[in-house]
């Protein structure tokens, strides 16, 4: 191969490395990338309701039967997803959102010196009860329109109660709604008449 043939190909190399640099270049002009802001949280996925794929009616627990199924640990665990925007310590400062001790039983705008939004304003004589609680976690702009929280919202009903019974824990200590009973057993086969007793 003589020097020429070898300057061609050296040539074609080169001139394709300085194509592919220069449409990057343009690229990176033209198309800018952000950071994703801390601050933001992932959407939960919705949960499928009514039915399962099979046609099977899924039937709905009682939120007091959730409660009483919570753990307190599970909820301190889920407590992480808000503290880029709460503490829950006594007397802890504010953050984008307010502090969260002591908020069950105490009025929606609580914390003193906090810019509430004037949705939650609104609310302000009214307490936070269990339920209240549990909307509002669930889909917060959804339940309250107008509030100037960002949470897309917690979709799972039982790691919504862990949550709230982990907060009732920090100086709240307001005693749980009572779970409703267990559904009395089936009736006998035989139309409801005991089997007569052996003589």
């Amino acid at each position: 191969m003589d020097s020429f043939e070898f300057n061609k190909i050296a040539g074609a190399v080169l001139g394709s490395i300085l194509f592919v640099m220069t449409i990057g270049i343009l690229a990176s002009m033209f198309y800018h990338t952000e950071e994703a802001n801390p601050l933001a949280y992932p959407v939960a996925e919705a949960e499928t309701g009514g039915e399962t794929g099979g046609g099977t009616v899924v039937e709905e627990v009682p939120f007091a039967t959730l409660l009483a199924q919570a753990d307190v640990g599970r909820g301190e665990r889920a407590s992480r997803k808000c503290t880029a925007c709460h503490t829950f310590e006594e007397g802890g400062p504010a953050r984008i959102g307010p502090n969260l001790y002591a908020m069950i039983g105490a009025p929606h705008a609580h914390m003193a010196g906090f810019a509430y939004s004037a949705a939650m304003q609104a609310k302000s004589n009214e307490p936070w009860t269990f339920e209240e609680l549990d909307h509002f976690i669930e889909n917060p702009r959804g339940y309250l329109p107008g509030t100037i929280m960002s949470f897309a919202g917690i979709r799972n009903a039982q790691e919504r109660a862990d949550l709230i019974v982990y907060m009732n824990t920090l100086g709240s200590n307001k005693p749980l709604p009572e779970a409703p009973a267990a559904p009395a057993e089936e009736a006998p086969a035989n139309g409801g008449e005991e089997a007569p007793a052996a003589e």
